[in-house]
């Protein structure tokens, strides 16, 4: 993988920050966009816009055209059976929610449990605290074994014949956890339960193959993976869905609307009410064209060789925590100096043009699990090279001298 051609594709790289060259360390909350989906989404607003699945006109079939082109695209890249199983949404969080307050609210009961970890991002935690709060089910935690990973033992003991859902996150955006998604949703389906998957942090870096992980749900983010914000997609298999109601109603997600009732129109659209996200979907069809043309198993394979390298270089900064396994982790480090708050730290780098993550990650619990306040959170994606761990292990050096100083 050339990460140098790749790079010249992304123009927002090509900068300066407080006088240094741009290290881009944060795409774990938002990835950078190439040229290819930026040219598709202008050239959308400049020659195709208008809305979808109404006009007859010529921009209304084309935006339709492209809009459902992003659908199937999304189909292939995720492995879905049918485009009727692919859901626009603004993106992962919405996603979940949408699972948590149509599905889940509908099947769960007093006494039912709803499994999750501790690692999970809030947008895969209160949904769920919700759903419990309003049904009277459970909410159970898997426990996390000393590095942070969970153990298929842990599992078999935590969901029972009483667990209606499981919602797990495939890559914990703090540790860098890659979990078994596979085997636990195995273990679910054992107990009678549904297997939902929070894939923000997954999609972008490994081949996802929904029908080979057997989740009954999956969700994702468009931004995460060089597409526009805004868009993103819930996958559901289609018994699921068929049986939902949509929790969004107006426009287009109708058949017929009477004085005093209506009725839905078929998978997906009933669950796409209103104007959709339409240039995003156009965007997010150009970015799985892009990361396609370079290859999920190589950008995975790349990005673990950076993790593994920065991991290396980290270590040898004393007074340096790195949170999470050791080995088999996605392209993240999160990490804390030694009495430097994380903000502290972010500050140090930004001034040295190096942009990294800092505070809870919207993992408030984890941070707790952890007995930090927060973390720095170095996240690496297929733009990133050896030069620019090198750049961050320099500033980290010189972040602690400098407070090392301070405080002496």
């Amino acid at each position: 993988m050339n990460t140098e051609d790749i790079r010249k594709q992304f123009p927002i790289l090509h900068q300066e920050v407080n006088g240094h060259p741009l290290v881009y360390l944060d795409s774990a909350a938002t990835s950078q966009k190439p040229v290819s989906v930026i040219e598709a989404v202008k050239r959308y607003y400049e020659w195709d816009n208008a809305n979808v699945h109404r006009g007859v006109h010529t921009l209304g079939s084309r935006a339709t055209d492209a809009y459902e082109g992003a659908r199937e695209k999304l189909r292939k890249f995720i492995n879905a059976s049918s485009t009727e199983e692919i859901i626009f949404t603004r993106g992962t969080t919405t996603a979940l929610n949408l699972v948590a307050s149509s599905y889940a609210r509908s099947v769960c009961q007093e006494g039912d449990e709803i499994v999750i970890t501790p690692m999970e991002h809030h947008s895969n935690l209160i949904p769920w605290q919700q759903v419990a709060k309003a049904t009277g089910a459970v909410l159970k935690y898997m426990p996390l074994q000393q590095d942070g990973t969970i153990s298929l033992e842990a599992v078999e003991k935590t969901i029972t014949d009483r667990t209606k859902i499981v919602s797990v996150t495939y890559v914990s955006n703090v540790l860098g956890v890659v979990n078994p998604v596979k085997e636990i949703a195995a273990i679910a389906h054992r107990h009678g339960a549904k297997m939902v998957v929070d894939g923000a942090q997954s999609t972008p870096h490994l081949k996802v193959d929904v029908q080979d992980l057997d989740c009954d749900f999956y969700a994702l983010s468009g931004h995460k993976m060089c597409a526009p914000t805004g868009i993103g997609a819930l996958y559901g298999k289609k018994a699921l869905l068929q049986e939902m109601d949509p929790i969004e109603f107006g426009g287009e997600m109708i058949d017929h609307v009477g004085l005093y009732d209506s009725t839905w129109k078929d998978l997906p659209w009933k669950f796409e009410g209103g104007t959709p996200i339409i240039a995003g979907a156009v965007g997010l069809g150009a970015a799985i064209d892009f990361l396609e043309s370079i290859g999920l198993d190589q950008i995975d394979k790349h990005e673990k060789q950076l993790a593994a390298y920065a991991m290396e270089r980290m270590q040898e900064i004393d007074g340096l925590t790195i949170y999470g396994p050791q080995t088999n982790r996605a392209g993240l480090i999160t990490f804390n100096l030694d009495d430097v708050h994380p903000h502290d730290v972010a500050t140090v780098l930004d001034a040295d043009g190096v942009a990294v993550r800092a505070g809870h990650h919207c993992c408030q619990p984890l941070m707790r699990w952890l007995n930090v306040t927060a973390t720095a959170r170095a996240s690496f994606y297929l733009y990133n090279n050896e030069s620019d761990v090198d750049r961050l292990v320099a500033s980290l050096i010189k972040t602690k001298e400098y407070f090392g100083y301070a405080i002496g």
